[in-house]
């Protein structure tokens, strides 16, 4: 099979190899084959919804890919996106010279940056079929409507499916999951195809607008906008401003009272501008949020 190839440089501290661990740790992600050195996947990009498979190994100074297809600048935007590696990250370590506890979860994971689903689509599709789930039955629902609707891939000599693209299941059923959830996958997949539940949409408005637009879909509340907007989009400068799991580390770590209003919490990510997404994340990654981010998009929505 012909194989194509590109490179991606990081602007700013990156650690392939923190990438890696993050994987296995991240339900969404933990299931993936790992080797250790490399990261692979399969999925439909965005740019056309057609599959794709995707091997990333660390290159000098950033990231090597392969891909199974010919990949044109939307597919390697996307690659980018998922890696956090299409924003200029030069300026992170600053913040955490200002913010000593900040910067101390940035020395405890040296160039960690967030690692996004393969596309805001498929983001949202785990935040509804995870809601009032177990990750674990969340992530084998997800795994069958890949094997029944998705397409499959092979990866270095390994098949894996892609999560079908939203045209796959506009007017789809049975996917195991109570019909409220299955109207919301419908509902979702329309917003999609519409251009709504894109990067590029998501991506070019102001945060506060995507995180309004993202609350008006079906089986989105609070919690599944924020992290459509910042783990599916990779939006690098959002705060959800309601979110209690978050609220809860960073009260811990910065000691502010239990009744602290939101604003409070506002007004602390205001200081992590225009990262506040990616301090988020360090947050819920690392020591202060590891088991907040195991658990992933659980939850009611509304």
């Amino acid at each position: 099979m012909t194989r194509h190839g590109f490179t991606i440089t990081a602007d700013g501290p990156f650690d392939f190899g923190a990438t890696l661990r993050f994987v296995e740790d991240w339900p969404a992600t933990s299931a993936l084959p790992s080797d250790g050195r490399a990261l692979r996947f399969a999925y439909n990009a965005e740019s056309d919804w057609l599959p794709i498979g995707v091997t990333v190994t660390a290159a000098p100074g950033g990231v090597a890919v392969a891909t199974t297809r010919a990949a044109g600048p939307g597919i390697r935007g996307e690659v980018a996106r998922i890696l956090s590696l299409d924003v200029d990250g030069t300026g992170f370590a600053a913040l955490g010279e200002a913010d000593p506890v900040l910067g101390d979860l940035q020395r405890r994971s040296p160039g960690l940056r967030p690692l996004c689903f393969w596309s805001p689509w498929e983001a949202a599709c785990w935040a509804v079929i995870v809601q009032r789930s177990s990750m674990l039955v969340a992530s084998r629902i997800k795994q069958r409507i890949a094997e029944r609707f998705g397409a499959r891939v092979t990866v270095d000599g390994r098949v894996y499916h892609a999560f079908p693209p939203p045209v796959s299941l506009v007017d789809a059923g049975g996917f195991g999951l109570p019909a409220q959830k299955e109207e919301w996958l419908r509902g979702l997949a329309g917003a999609a195809l519409d251009g709504v539940l894109t990067t590029e949409h998501l991506r070019a408005v102001p945060p506060e607008e995507a995180l309004a637009e993202l609350r008006a879909l079906p089986g989105v509340g609070p919690f599944s906008a924020g992290l459509i907007l910042i783990r599916g989009a990779g939006a690098p400068d959002a705060f959800p401003g309601d979110e209690p799991r978050l609220f809860a580390i960073l009260r811990e770590a910065y000691g502010l009272p239990e009744d602290a209003p939101a604003g409070a919490y506002r007004k602390l990510a205001e200081a992590w501008r225009p990262y506040r997404s990616w301090a988020s994340f360090l947050f819920r990654a690392t020591t202060y949020g590891a088991a907040d981010e195991r658990d992933g998009a659980g939850g009611r929505s509304r």
